[in-house]
């Protein structure tokens, strides 16, 4: 529920108060002696969902900018008549909507100043790229709380769907300039800790986990992004806090952007690419489930007469971000097709590798472990290594050819077949 504060200017009391009454709403009027041209203020509580549709009548009534208007959140109100206009609205709007004027005011609050948003992201990508390196998850995580990313993101939807292109332009130019000085943190904080030795030398950030799962996104990844999108706008939109919401937004852009600047420090472009992919791919699926949702929702600009260029605009730049989706989504559909075939092979491989085994006498299969090239993105199995316990004395004769002709079979072509074989005391209890 809010408090409406309406200061009412000169000559305009009646027709507010009238107003007021047609929407059935509750009010007090104090008289104004500041000398100023306003002769009273008006109190009035609202359920959430009457705030916009009461604000449009006062603004038909005279109520503009010239005089102010203030919404405060209320806990409690005890009104016989202000339960009736909560049932009133309970059936014809959403509970959780709040106002197109708060939503506005909300985007513009988390859209901080650019000296602010430059420090904290320039602190944030540091933070993340010496998680990725030391691998430490919950450096990483820490590194999102303080990522000043939703603002931008929720601006610039906000600014498309109810025609402020001055709030939309701030939120592009936010991101842009946000994920460009992210990347440039990394890329340079990265190539200190490297040239000052400060990681061990010939350290092959490929192989840390916390790096390698961002070099090779796929369709799952963007699933996350829009997934964040959609609740960063409802939580825009519904008046509750952001603050949980913006890590999950962190999450989908921090980490990827950090990961381009190691890949750049360390001259390895292919892990700029893959990490840079996912990055791009994360920020437009943000800025489209947003838009959609808050559009969904029913926010529109304030005058009737800019509803057809706000929808146009809305069209637009959902076509644009579709269409970007779209290309980019090629390279995820690479690495997951790649992702399915490698699991496919590497299934197909230890099954025969199990019946080999099983069908030797004494033998037992204790591991199979399956080697893949050097590549960042694209991956292929180049070889097996198989560890077979036997009993003291033992002898498994032609095993391992047989195990090196299954697993060529498996894979189509030509592997590598490594076979160690372990002794193993067998139990007389």
């Amino acid at each position: 529920m809010r408090l409406l504060q309406v200061a009412v200017p000169t000559g305009k009391r009646d027709t507010v108060l009238k107003s007021l009454d047609g929407e059935g709403v509750d009010y007090v009027v104090t008289d104004e002696t500041s000398g100023r041209d306003v002769t009273a203020v008006v109190y009035a509580p609202l359920p959430t969902p009457a705030v916009e549709p009461v604000l449009e009548r006062l603004q038909e009534a005279g109520i503009d900018d010239s005089s102010f208007t203030v919404v405060l959140d209320a806990s409690t109100v005890v009104s016989r008549q202000f339960d009736e206009l909560e049932e009133q609205y309970a059936e014809d709007r959403d509970e959780d909507r709040i106002a197109r004027q708060e939503l506005y005011s909300r985007a513009s609050d988390l859209a901080p100043t650019t000296r602010t948003y430059v420090v904290m992201t320039v602190i944030s990508a540091i933070i993340a790229t010496a998680g990725l390196l030391l691998d430490s998850p919950a450096v990483v995580v820490g590194s999102m709380v303080i990522a000043p990313l939703i603002g931008p993101a929720m601006a610039a939807s906000v600014g498309t769907v109810i025609d402020d292109q001055e709030m939309f332009a701030r939120g592009v130019k936010l991101q842009v300039v946000g994920m460009s000085i992210a990347v440039v943190s990394a890329a340079a904080f990265a190539a200190f800790v490297r040239y000052l030795h400060l990681v061990p030398p010939g350290l092959d950030i490929v192989s840390i986990p916390e790096i390698r799962e961002r070099l090779a996104p796929d369709f799952l990844s963007l699933a996350v992004a829009l997934g964040a999108g959609v609740a960063g706008a409802l939580s825009l939109s519904s008046g509750v806090s952001a603050a949980i919401v913006g890590v999950m937004i962190a999450v989908a852009l921090i980490p990827p952007a950090a990961t381009v600047g190691i890949g750049l420090a360390w001259g390895l472009p292919m892990v700029s690419l893959g990490s840079g992919v996912l990055a791009l791919v994360n920020g437009l699926s943000i800025n489209l489930a947003a838009l959609l949702v808050l559009w969904y929702n029913g926010y529109r600009p304030e005058h009737w007469f800019r509803q057809d260029e706000a929808r146009t605009s809305t069209l637009k730049r959902v076509a644009v971000l579709a269409a970007a989706i779209a290309v980019l989504s090629v390279f995820l559909g690479g690495v997951t097709v790649n992702s399915f075939q490698n699991a496919a092979v590497e299934e197909d491989i230890r099954v025969e590798v199990e019946g080999a085994v099983a069908a030797t006498p004494d033998a037992a299969l204790l591991e199979t472990d399956i080697e893949y090239d050097g590549g960042v993105i694209r991956r292929t199995p180049t070889g097996v290594v198989v560890t077979v316990g036997v009993p003291p004395g033992e002898r498994v004769g032609g095993l391992a050819d047989e195990i090196d002709r299954r697993v060529d079979a498996a894979a189509g072509r030509d592997i590598s077949a490594e076979v160690r074989y372990v002794t193993t005391e067998r139990s007389t209890a």
